[in-house]
């Protein structure tokens, strides 16, 4: 898989990262963590904290980690919460227990809390105003030259009943942030001065640096606490480069359908209407 390409000062020069094995937690966690076996899924399973997880390894610039929501438990209040951190958490003497304020408070940690609104906050804490919303088809997301194709990071909806109510939702790919199947992950753009912007990414858009001047030299895990409502999530693999054929297929479906249950009307193979509905 190609990696992702940097394009220093929106210049055409391209600096190619390395290609990046596939991304999963790290064998340090909270005690109320359990992964899976390929450490690509990590759940909760008691109370509300102790949860947190880092990436295996630390982060290429414009790397994205990317997790999906798989379980969510009723009765506690706060979200998922996705960020940064400097330290390796190999080194550290015993997990915290939480991300915000514990993990933070030992510094060169970045951390943010995912909110079902509101995720668009700039580091100064005012609100950034929210742009409309990139549609399905739009095949890149760019974050200051940073591309990554746009389709994999988007969270669906399952299609049913009254799917034709939701399309709208679902053409304009704002699943709520702390949903079933919502997708959200981390990244650090570089800077011309050497440092780099702290991004996090909701079902395919920029929520804009929520971090700056962070310190390229040194390596960056990626940090996922899978807090309070948050019960599981699962590991996305990212795919770089120009988006696949299949891909741009289901785009131009998608543009041009009336809602998702009409695919089932489609003169199309039972794999590709499962994968334009909501793969």
């Amino acid at each position: 898989t190609a990696a992702p390409s940097l394009h220093a000062g929106g210049g055409t020069a391209a600096m190619a990262a390395p290609c990046h094995p596939p991304t999963r937690f790290h064998r340090v966690h909270g005690t109320n963590v359990r992964l899976d076996a390929s450490r690509t899924r990590a759940t909760r399973v008691e109370s509300f904290g102790n949860a947190l997880c880092f990436s295996h390894e630390p982060l290429e610039p414009g790397q994205l980690f990317l997790v999906e929501i798989d379980e969510k438990e009723r009765g506690w209040c706060g979200h998922l919460r996705v960020g940064l951190t400097a330290l390796d958490p190999q080194s550290l003497g015993s997990v915290p227990e939480y991300s915000l304020p514990d993990l933070v408070a030992m510094g060169d940690t970045w951390v943010f809390a995912i909110t079902r609104s509101h995720n668009r906050v700039s580091v100064d804490g005012q609100e950034e105003p929210t742009p409309a919303p990139a549609p399905l088809w739009e095949p890149e997301l760019r974050i200051e030259g940073v591309r990554i194709p746009r389709d994999k990071l988007v969270g669906r909806s399952r299609p049913g009943r009254y799917s034709h109510l939701l399309d709208e939702l679902y053409r304009t790919n704002v699943l709520p942030p702390t949903a079933l199947r919502s997708r959200i992950g981390v990244l650090y753009a570089p800077r011309p001065d050497g440092t780099a912007d702290m991004h996090i990414v909701i079902n395919g858009e920029d929520m804009g640096p929520s971090a700056r001047s962070l310190p390229t030299a040194r390596p960056l895990y990626a940090v996922v606490d899978v807090f309070a409502s948050t019960k599981s999530v699962h590991v996305i693999q990212v795919e770089y480069g120009f988006p696949s054929l299949q891909t741009l297929c289901r785009l131009v479906i998608q543009k041009h359908i009336v809602h998702r249950l009409a695919i089932d009307g489609l003169d199309l193979p039972p794999m590709l209407k499962h994968f334009c509905q909501h793969e």
